[in-house]
């Protein structure tokens, strides 16, 4: 059986408003089944980017921060890239120190 290497990103837009509240004004997915590449390219634009957890030994996810902000309305917008579940704790760690070193 041939595993896949698919990435999926998913998004949360937050308002001034949602934050406020401590939550999301909007989440969703944006793409499935992405290459790490195509992955690693929607990210080029955060501000900067976090593991899920830390220390970071089997992140299941890292989170760009500020991919997109309007200045008129304070709405700024998060992408996540999740990792596939077959990928080892090592190559995990390995996406995270490329992403977070941009």
């Amino acid at each position: 059986m041939a595993t896949t290497t698919a990435f999926t990103l998913t998004f949360e837009t937050v308002t001034p408003e949602s934050a406020e509240q401590g939550d999301a004004a909007e989440r969703g997915v944006l793409h499935e089944g992405l290459t790490l590449r195509e992955a690693v390219d929607a990210l080029a634009s955060a501000d900067h980017v976090e593991a899920n957890e830390w220390p970071v030994r089997c992140p299941r996810w890292v989170t760009g921060y500020t991919t997109r902000e309007d200045y008129r309305t304070g709405e700024r917008e998060n992408i996540s890239l999740h990792f596939p579940d077959h990928l080892t704790p090592a190559t995990r760690c390995r996406i995270v120190r490329l992403l977070a070193g941009k």
